[in-house]
């Protein structure tokens, strides 16, 4: 049986209609909040011009770069250990964790800040069938956590859930009253509950959204404080990163602090932009740098620039499609168009609906802070899906269809004088039938015109 595409799961998701409008509502108001952060910079879009250069010289010369920041992390005393993917990623955690954690009784205790790379490696069930504790520290995601769900959004993890979800999921696990909503509240809660982790902790992981080169270190940016917490006070630290988030030296950073939170949430920067360089005297420090796919990604001409991305889910906020259709219908660890370019390198037969779950309209390349061609490589991805026949076969052989008709202009006037007849004479029921004209599900079908375009141009041309 094959697993649901991104049409049957967004018709899931489009069933609750509250729901629906008010994640699509709130998205946008996410969207206004960047615009309004963006227009007061008036070198915004040469920002954007710089920091999309840098990338490109950086992925063109990304070897040089990686050993760069390899040498230099050493120099600091940080470990750097290399995975080439998920599977030895989490083996490489695993091993840090038992290695550092002299415990005896109990279950290492991991505390674990936003990390996409993670969830993409799918870590916190692999740690826990081995015996680790594993307690996601952002709010939000410890709201899914606990609900045993994925991040629906790569900056706002639980979007998807309105405050009486998360009322009931507080009422489960953390005892608070029936019924609570209130956010001030539920959030006391989880500050009371979350700080009795911190200092059990004996490990804590971070992710990287930024790594330099000239310097070894590496920026962590989150507005709750909570990776600076649980690495402060625990005895390890482990780091985990994509080859991607490598930028050349210190002073390109600046560049992307003033685009990443600007656009991502409509800040002008991140609350904790946290520099780490080496371990404190008498602690551990672990760099895991991670392939999972990206060099295969970096081999595709048409794709390579989709590794540019600095994670703000800007183009998230804005596509039409992604707002009303939910983060867990793309059933991949980055969602939205961004994630539809990215999942079909790793599995294009799982994920061949994603390059069609958007309508082209190119508003998530307009406010890409990096300027990746999003919608034009939707685009490509569609003409590979078809390639390597791995479109639905109504699709297939109605493109096919449609191909010949097209190419024939008697055939083509012939069928559009039947068809525009058909629309005429026919009841409206059968016209506007849902099950056998899907768009009549939300489109309003016009009167047809009693001649073509090109009958009236052949008329008037005079």
């Amino acid at each position: 049986m094959n697993n649901p595409d991104h049409p049957e799961l967004a018709e899931a998701f489009n069933k609750d209609f509250e729901r629906t409008t008010w994640h699509d509502e709130t998205l946008w108001f996410v969207r206004q909040k960047r615009d309004k952060a963006v227009y007061p910079v008036s070198e915004f879009q040469d920002l954007r011009t710089l920091a999309s250069e840098i990338k490109d010289h950086t992925l063109s010369n990304l070897d040089n770069y990686l050993i760069e920041f390899e040498q230099n992390a050493i120099k600091n005393g940080v470990r750097v250990h290399w995975a080439a993917d998920a599977v030895e990623h989490n083996q490489i955690v695993m091993e840090i964790i038992k290695n550092s954690c002299n415990v005896e009784g109990r279950n290492p205790r991991l505390v674990k800040s936003k990390s996409m790379l993670t969830e993409e490696c799918h870590l916190n069930g692999f740690l826990e069938k081995n015996n680790i504790d594993v307690v996601d520290t952002d709010l939000g995601e410890r709201i899914v956590q606990f609900r045993n769900e994925p991040p629906s959004h790569i900056v706002l993890p639980a979007i998807h859930l309105k405050k009486e979800d998360v009322g009931e999921t507080f009422h489960e696990h953390l005892g608070t009253t029936k019924g609570e909503k209130d956010p001030q509240i539920l959030t006391e809660a989880a500050r009371q509950h979350l700080r009795g982790k911190f200092v059990a902790a004996d490990v804590a992981l971070t992710g990287v959204n930024f790594a330099i080169a000239e310097t070894g270190s590496f920026v962590v940016c989150t507005n709750e404080g909570n990776a600076d917490l649980g690495v402060n006070l625990a005895k390890v630290h482990i780091a985990c990163m994509g080859i991607e988030k490598i930028i050349p030296d210190l002073h390109h950073l600046s560049v992307y602090t003033r685009l990443l939170a600007r656009s991502a949430t409509g800040q002008p920067v991140t609350t904790y932009t946290s520099h780490f360089t080496k371990p404190v005297e008498g602690k551990e420090m672990h760099i895991v740098i991670v392939d999972n796919g990206r060099t295969q990604q970096l081999g595709r001409e048409d794709f390579r620039s989709s590794l540019k991305c600095i994670r703000c889910g800007a183009c998230m906020n804005t596509c039409p499609v992604y707002r009303r259709s939910g983060g867990h219908s793309y059933d991949f660890t980055v969602p939205g168009p961004i994630g539809a370019i990215l999942s079909p390198n790793m599995d294009l037969h799982k994920h061949k609906s994603l390059p069609f779950a958007s309508t082209l309209c190119g508003s998530c390349s307009d406010v890409c802070p990096v300027k990746i061609d999003i919608h034009v490589q939707l685009y490509k991805w569609r003409q590979i899906v078809g390639q390597a026949n791995e479109l639905p076969a109504a699709k297939k052989w109605g493109m096919k269809g449609m191909a010949k008709v097209l190419s024939m202009p008697k055939v083509y006037d012939l069928s559009g004088k039947l068809a525009r007849g058909a629309l005429r004479i026919l009841p409206h029921g059968l016209t506007h039938n849902q099950s056998m004209n899907p768009w009549a599900k939300a489109r309003e079908l016009p009167d047809a015109p009693k001649q073509s375009f090109k009958e009236w141009y052949e008329e008037n041309r005079k």
